[in-house]
């Protein structure tokens, strides 16, 4: 799927704003373990942003671009809660670590409160049923099919998300020159393509069937962010 076939596909305008780092509660919020990488000496410069950025798309990536693409999916077909609560345990499955599991569904939780103003419908209600904090991808996801998209453009915002959240994290943190790395997430974009295609390809996947790429190293700065925040919280109350 190229840019220009998501820019003209149906409901592409509201979809976009999903993408956007206004949109509340999503999913710029978080850091995506750049905060981490940074604060160990992994990422220091443009270059090793790059890095970080393509690892982080083909794995954490790819994963949140498959639930999305089937969240899509589900919402078009105005599946049950039945569907969202095994997809959203899927997800809970494929993602071993305790912090980022918090992050995700704290994401979730504030994006899925704009868009029950933004797009109201059973189909919203019947995944917060089923999950009331549910994973960022499947709130994204659902999100797209209720706006008239469809797994391809869910699958592309959500692995879009991937990337430029932890780059706009890196300009904050680092200091990093801004039009370096909006050039960085310039070549990202064919990759960035090709994962969200390869994910919409597996919409239709059961939800216990769906690939489950991991990111071992993510997993570990997370929970190390999350140890050192409660020292210092701790630390700070005594």
């Amino acid at each position: 799927m190229s840019t220009m076939d998501f820019l003209g596909g149906p409901g592409a305008a509201s979809v976009l704003s999903l993408a956007d780092s206004r949109f509340p509660g999503g999913g710029h919020v978080h850091s995506g373990g750049l905060e981490e990488a940074a604060a160990r000496g992994f990422v220091r410069d443009v270059d090793d942003l790059a890095s970080f950025l393509s690892g982080r798309l083909r794995t954490a990536g790819e994963l949140a671009a498959v639930f999305a693409a089937a969240a899509a999916h589900g919402a078009l077909r105005r599946r049950g809660r039945a569907f969202w609560a095994e997809l959203d345990a899927e997800l809970d499955a494929r993602t071993p670590s305790p912090a980022q599991r918090a992050a995700s569904r704290a994401q979730g939780a504030g994006t899925a409160r704009a868009g029950r103003v933004a797009w109201p419908s059973p189909v919203l209600d019947d995944l917060l049923a089923a999950a009331p904090r549910p994973h960022h991808p499947v709130v994204v996801g659902t999100l797209v099919g209720l706006a008239g998209g469809g797994p391809a453009h869910a699958a592309l915002v959500t692995a879009y998300l991937a990337v430029s959240g932890p780059a706009g994290a890196a300009v904050r943190l680092l200091g990093l020159d801004p039009f370096a790395v909006n050039a960085v997430l310039a070549r990202l974009a064919p990759a960035t393509e090709r994962v969200a295609a390869e994910a919409a390809r597996h919409a239709g996947t059961a939800p216990a069937d769906l690939p489950a790429p991991g990111s071992p190293a993510l997993d570990l700065f997370a929970e190390s962010h999350i140890r050192i925040h409660r020292q210092e919280v701790r630390l700070f109350a005594s």
